[in-house]
């Protein structure tokens, strides 16, 4: 089928139209383009297509660096220059925010993060007759595919993926299915690995071997597929990192921003969107706290009340509080069950909500009809965004101030942004 490419959606594949005018998605092609391709199997109201060929390629497509585009799934707009991504990424919080309520609201693009610069990875691991393989998942797959280079993850934790695959395919604990996440910290790489076995005294003399021969403080493991807490399988120093200048000690496998550039950018924008002027010792509400990487830089503009759900993250936060003398509270609550009421915001100068992907559209309607005079939302999902701040909309006296996107997810399609509301004076 010759068809022209539209838009670009949400996914990142290019959106065209069959004869009878249903979308078609398909995959590595750019908007203006003329390609061939076959359709293929159904998605919502439309079709998933295979672009066989561009007939008429888009001034903005690029070679992708990457030899892995297109089989690994991470990367979906590797093809596509820097410029019409940012543009694409900021029209599509834009049009959220209009969904939401709240059309021709400007957005500001944030610097983006550069190459290599992901501290963040969760390697998908399996025994095969050929050997391990470690990587990320193949596109359209739950299997990996075996990992050689990337260009969005940093430099030390890609060094570590052939290491991975020695180790791993030593181990008895792996028998077919396993993964290890990585979180780069401060004192280096902090392992955690999951496998579909029970970790033998030998595999426990390997990993202490491996985290001494690598420079890693701590390795974590638990079974594949289950919630229990990772037991410290090897610890050869502390596990750290910095947040605004406090040490923080997470745990295995914590949250953290993807990039130190993306935590900056979320950092100054929150900042940005507190008040001019907050009289006395301020007070100051965030919801969703984890580790404290907002917690810090907001303690230096006033009394922080951070709420978290995640026992670890919230024990984490409150003891890197303790020991930096910060003026951070930290509250162990579960806000999806126990969302905070409107008395509860009574005398708050401003409430930062940095909500998990699914959002928080329960807590949103109860802050859209309270007296707070501000509300800076954290997103990582426009949909969930669009959804929650439906109800500022609705309510009398709202306005979106600022909207700032951040894009820590380099050559994907996901997208965040800050958005400041205040009320009308």
């Amino acid at each position: 089928m010759r068809v022209t490419i539209e838009a670009m959606g949400a996914a990142g594949d290019g959106i065209a139209r069959d004869e009878a005018g249903r979308p078609l998605f398909i995959p590595f092609a750019l908007p203006g383009e003329v390609v061939e391709a076959e359709p293929g199997p159904a998605r919502g109201e439309g079709r998933v297509a295979a672009l066989t060929a561009v007939e008429t390629p888009s001034p903005d497509r690029v070679p992708p660096p990457c030899p892995h585009f297109g089989i690994c799934g991470g990367c979906a707009v590797q093809h596509w220059a820097d410029e019409p991504v940012a543009a694409w990424k900021a029209a599509r919080v834009a049009e959220a925010l209009s969904r939401a309520g709240f059309p021709g609201s400007p957005v500001e693009p944030a610097p983006p993060s550069p190459r290599n610069s992901r501290r963040r990875a969760d390697f998908a691991i399996r025994r095969r007759a050929e050997g391990v393989a470690v990587g990320f998942h193949a596109r359209g797959s739950s299997e990996p595919f075996d990992m050689a280079v990337c260009f969005v993850i940093d430099p030390r934790i890609l060094a570590l993926v052939e290491p991975l695959r020695a180790l791993m395919g030593s181990l008895a604990a792996l028998r077919r299915a396993g993964s290890a996440m990585v979180n780069l910290l401060d004192t280096g790489p902090d392992l955690w690995i999951r496998t579909d076995g029970p970790l033998t005294p030998g595999d426990r003399t390997k990993l202490a071997g491996f985290a001494a021969a690598h420079g890693i403080p701590r390795i974590a493991w638990s079974k594949e597929g289950t919630r229990e807490a990772p037991e410290i399988a090897a610890q050869e120093g502390p596990a750290i990192v910095t947040l605004s200048g406090v040490p923080v000690s997470p745990a295995p496998g914590a949250f953290l921003q993807a990039t130190p550039q993306g935590e900056a950018a979320i950092v100054a924008a929150v900042l940005a969107g507190l008040p001019a002027r907050m009289a006395g010792r301020p007070r100051i509400i965030e919801l969703h706290a984890g580790l404290g990487t907002l917690s810090f830089p907001l303690a230096g503009k006033g009394r922080v009340e951070a709420y978290e759900g995640a026992p670890e993250a919230a024990t984490a936060l409150q003891a890197a509080a303790g020991r930096a003398g910060a003026r951070v509270k930290s509250v162990r609550r579960d806000l999806v069950r126990q969302p905070l009421l409107p008395a509860e915001l009574n005398g708050a100068a401003a409430l930062v909500l940095d909500p998990p992907f699914a959002g928080a559209a329960e807590q949103a309607a109860i802050l859209a009809r309270s007296t707070i005079p501000r509300v800076i939302y954290v997103s990582c999902n426009p949909a969930a965004l669009s959804r929650d701040l439906q109800p500022f909309a609705r309510a009398p006296g709202w306005k979106v101030e600022r909207a700032v996107m951040v894009d820590q997810f380099l050559w994907s399609s996901q997208v965040e942004a800050v958005v400041t509301l205040a009320r009308v004076i």
